[in-house]
């Protein structure tokens, strides 16, 4: 029988998921299919009932209903609880587990990307938000050497600080503090939605004092390339943009639902050539 999954959210016509599930589904031949699904604010309850009614195996939740869908769940994993947003669903015998593998995808694809350790790395979050939320937690519970939260808000930015200093050396920086020191920093991690489609021309904080060697990353992949890492690039920087960490929170859902682990490559390969990027 065929097994379906999916994703909600609320505007949902945009996702990838699905072309990136479905390659998965192909590659090892899983008899799956893998649905958006468009669900207003106003649905959510009922949606998330017909996932256990339907018996849809699971679910992917994105903007805006990961924080609102835990009080609809049974069991919410504790990184999920501490971050205080959900992006999966597993549907265990009509048991709903919310999990969230935003923070921990994103570190595993920082990982990859850079070919070793970060726990001797500087690093800036831009943005204080529900991504910067995930990506910080995770990183400082994985252990950098510092972490500094920026963002517009310095008050946000502080309350994250604070959050993730349980955990590993974390302070705050007003945007303009953390332009100016921005050579401190090896690694600087855009979390915002400043530079995404259509503003292509937009950046989150100016690259005027990034120093040699840094790598720069941006959590948008649509453009392929924000101006932030262009600039980059420029500059001599090793960049990543949000193809990696979106493929990778994808693999470990994957995983949560199949026990199995997902054929990574496979799926990147779909979300790139989807985006007429290069493989």
């Amino acid at each position: 029988m065929n097994q379906v999954l999916g994703v909600i959210g609320s505007p949902i016509s945009h996702s990838l998921s699905p072309v990136m599930h479905e390659a998965a589904y192909e590659e090892l031949q899983l008899n799956c299919s893998y649905h958006a699904f468009h669900v207003e604010s106003t649905q959510l309850k009922s949606a998330v009932e017909g996932v256990r009614s339907l018996g849809l195996k699971g679910i992917n939740v994105t903007i805006p209903h990961k924080v609102d869908v835990i009080q609809y769940l049974d069991h919410i994993d504790p990184l999920a609880e501490e971050i205080g947003a959900v992006n999966t669903i597993v549907n265990d015998q009509g048991v709903l587990k919310g999990y969230n593998t935003d923070g921990d995808g994103y570190v595993y694809a920082l990982l990859q990307r850079i070919g070793k350790t970060l726990h001797d790395k500087r690093i800036l979050i831009v943005g204080a938000g529900g991504a910067a939320k995930g990506v910080a937690l995770c990183l400082s519970k994985y252990g950098v050497k510092k972490m500094t939260i920026t963002n517009r808000t310095s008050s946000k930015a502080e309350d994250l600080a604070v959050i993730c200093s349980r955990y590993s050396d974390t302070d705050y920086l007003s945007l303009e503090m953390a332009q100016a020191e921005l050579a401190e920093f090896d690694i600087i991690i855009n979390t915002t939605s400043i530079g995404m489609a259509p503003n292509f021309d937009q950046m989150p904080l100016s690259l005027e004092n990034l120093r040699k060697g840094a790598f720069v990353s941006d959590l948008i992949y649509n453009p392929y390339k924000t101006k932030l890492l262009i600039e980059a690039e420029n500059k001599g920087s090793g960049i990543m943009n949000g193809v990696d960490m979106f493929v990778h929170q994808g693999a470990l859902a994957f995983k949560k639902w199949f026990n199995k682990e997902a054929p990574v490559q496979i799926m990147k390969n779909s979300v790139i050539k989807h985006l007429g990027g290069s493989i």
